[in-house]
């Protein structure tokens, strides 16, 4: 294919959103941004036009599932999606994981099944291209034990383990699935700035934040050697 078409940026924020938008637009995809507010779009635009991307900007929240449908047959409109790179996190509170029950358990899975759906609209596209790659990113939680993170560990766990069996149902068909599992605060991202906005309420920063060039270039190795499923970032410490 003579152009590798158009990388999804879902979710896209300042930290590591924008930094695979950029990796991923150096590599020659164009790109495509969806993220809940058009109030940065034109900065984000400015910045990738700046390096010579072509972007797009559109507004969905992932959650509508009508919206977001009707955003991706745009998208698609303007060519194949060769990448897609699902980032939203959740946000609700956590829920201690003592206090839940079944109902609330099921209210921290809205985070996930909006990443089944971005799925579903554009792996038929791929399959039938017989090109394409998923990319998600999760949290530390799905593998490890973080009481802290309440009922949201459950969605952490199953959006890594979505991800896993994509990889391997979809190596079998020439396609690419992985996930990025982060512990630690992504700099220049959304939390990154409440956090050390407020140190008294949050604590220290220091050693714990991620730079978000550096898991976008290890992104876009795992899109490359697919060799693969899952990179683990660490900055919390076992």
């Amino acid at each position: 294919m003579s152009h590798p078409g158009t990388a999804l940026i879902v979710g896209v924020g300042p930290g590591l959103g924008m930094s695979m938008a950029r990796r991923f637009g150096r590599a020659g995809f164009r790109v495509a941004l969806i993220s809940r507010s058009a109030e940065r779009h034109a900065a984000y635009l400015a910045d990738l036009a700046g390096q010579g991307v072509d972007a797009t900007a559109h507004v969905a929240d992932v959650t509508d599932r009508s919206r977001l449908a009707a955003v991706l047959g745009d998208i698609r409109g303007q060519g194949p999606i060769g990448m897609v790179y699902y980032g939203p996190g959740p946000t609700q509170q956590p829920v201690p994981i003592t206090d839940i029950d079944s109902a609330t358990a099921k209210t921290a899975f809205e985070w996930v099944w909006p990443a089944v759906d971005v799925v579903s609209e554009v792996l038929p596209g791929m399959l039938e291209r017989g090109e394409g790659a998923l990319l998600f990113a999760g949290g530390l939680s799905s593998v490890r034990p973080m009481p802290m993170l309440g009922h949201l560990a459950l969605a952490a766990a199953a959006l890594r383990n979505y991800a896993l069996t994509l990889h391997a149902a979809l190596g079998e068909r020439d396609l690419y699935a992985g996930t990025l599992t982060i512990g630690g605060l992504v700099e220049r991202g959304d939390i990154h700035a409440m956090v050390t906005a407020d140190p008294a309420r949050f604590g220290s920063a220091e050693g714990h934040t991620l730079d978000p060039d550096e898991l976008a270039e290890t992104a876009w190795d795992m899109y490359r050697t697919r060799d693969r499923a899952e990179e683990i970032f660490d900055a919390l410490g076992g």
